[in-house]
């Protein structure tokens, strides 16, 4: 089967921040630094890089955008409970984001232990940055 879509034309880090609705110096400065990034078409467009716009989301579907984590939202869940379902993030990056104020309150404390419901993990996964320059 034959891809009948016309390639895309390539694209600047400027135009793929407007398309992303990021700003530039997101891409320009944190994106492009990330080892994963695709390397720069030979061609130019002025004095700017050019990149394949596949392989740029193929990054950022990779790399940028969390995936979601499918959590049953009435069910209590432990931090190593939620690190093993693999929502991105260490239960020791819970307990520290906690205690900085950076991670909601536990649902539940019984017998000592802290618990969140699905739904509060769910929440807070969607307020958080998903990529930080190593």
């Amino acid at each position: 089967m034959v891809d009948r879509r016309p390639a895309r034309p390539p694209e600047t880090v400027a135009d793929i921040a407007a398309r992303t609705g990021r700003p530039p110096t997101t891409v320009s400065k944190t994106w492009t630094r990330h080892p994963a990034w695709p390397s720069p078409l030979e061609q130019l467009r002025g004095r700017w890089r050019l990149y394949d716009p596949d392989a740029v989301d193929a990054f950022i579907r990779d790399h940028i955008d969390r995936q979601a984590v499918t959590l049953e939202p009435r069910r209590l869940y432990t931090a190593r409970d939620l690190e093993a379902a693999g929502i991105g993030i260490t239960a020791s990056t819970i307990r520290a984001d906690r205690s900085r104020g950076r991670w909601p309150d536990p649902d539940d404390t019984q017998d000592g232990v802290n618990r969140w419901y699905g739904s509060t993990v769910t929440e807070a996964l969607g307020k958080r940055r998903a990529y930080r320059r190593p």
